[in-house]
């Protein structure tokens, strides 16, 4: 039998319902599989040497850049490259998947208090 298991995202988005305190669901090598509820707008922040992926399974998530503006839907996802400033917003709750670095701040080299120092794993 192998030692790999399914991890089914609703199942375990549905074991919290706060908003923007990203859980670990997954390691994947030297990174974390994360999964947030958001609502609202979050802070200007970047990963200094880490790049960062997005991707929406439900609802939809904007993120401002300093240049504009990207939108994204259910099913999309994108790659900030590392050192780039951008701010993630939603009006309505929308939940994604994140990847990050193992022990990336969720606000990368901007401290603020939404600054999560460790990740609950569910």
């Amino acid at each position: 039998m192998t030692a790999a298991k399914t991890i089914n995202f609703a199942d375990k988005l549905s074991q919290f319902s706060d908003h923007w305190n990203p859980r670990i669901a997954a390691k994947y090598n030297d990174s974390e599989v994360r999964l947030a509820k958001l609502k609202g707008d979050f802070d200007w922040h970047s990963h200094a040497e880490t790049d960062e992926l997005f991707l929406v399974l439900d609802g939809a998530l904007d993120i401002e850049f300093r240049d504009g503006v990207q939108h994204l839907g259910k099913g999309e996802m994108i790659v900030v490259p590392k050192g780039v400033e951008h701010r993630p917003f939603c009006e309505e709750e929308c939940h994604v998947m994140f990847m990050d670095r193992e022990g990336e701040p969720n606000t990368g080299v901007n401290p603020s208090d939404r600054t999560r120092d460790t990740l609950e794993a569910i």
